[in-house]
C-alpha cells in the first residue's frame, strides 16, 4: 500500500521496543502505516492510543521488568518529552 517516503528509522525503535519485552499485535499493520509518513513517531503515539479499532495493540509480555529499555529506546529515537512515560502507562491498561 502506498509508496514508502521515510527513512526505516522506526524499524530499528519497534525491534528495540520488543526486545525490551512488548508484544505488538498487527504489527505488519503498523509497519504499514509508519512506513507511509516521515512523521512515524507522531504516527506511532496515535496509534499507540486509538489502534485498536484496528486491531494493533502493545501489551507488556515482562510485567514491567524492561520499562528502562522501553524508555530508552524512545529516549534514543528522540520521542517528544513523556512520550515513554504515555506509552508505558498504556502499557499498564492493556
Amino acid at each position: 500500500m502506498g509508496q514508502q517516503i521515510c527513512d526505516q528509522s522506526f524499524v530499528e525503535f519497534l525491534e528495540s521496543i520488543k526486545a525490551a519485552g512488548v508484544a505488538i499485535t498487527n504489527e505488519a499493520e503498523l509497519r504499514e502505516r509508519l512506513a507511509e509518513t516521515w512523521r512515524w513517531k507522531f504516527a506511532f503515539m496515535t496509534l499507540a492510543a486509538n489502534g485498536r479499532p484496528l486491531g494493533i495493540n502493545f501489551s507488556d509480555r515482562e510485567a514491567g521488568r524492561h520499562l528502562d529499555e522501553i524508555r530508552g529506546a524512545f529516549a534514543r529515537h528522540e520521542f517528544p518529552v513523556d512520550s515513554d512515560t504515555v506509552f508505558t502507562r498504556g502499557l499498564a491498561t492493556n
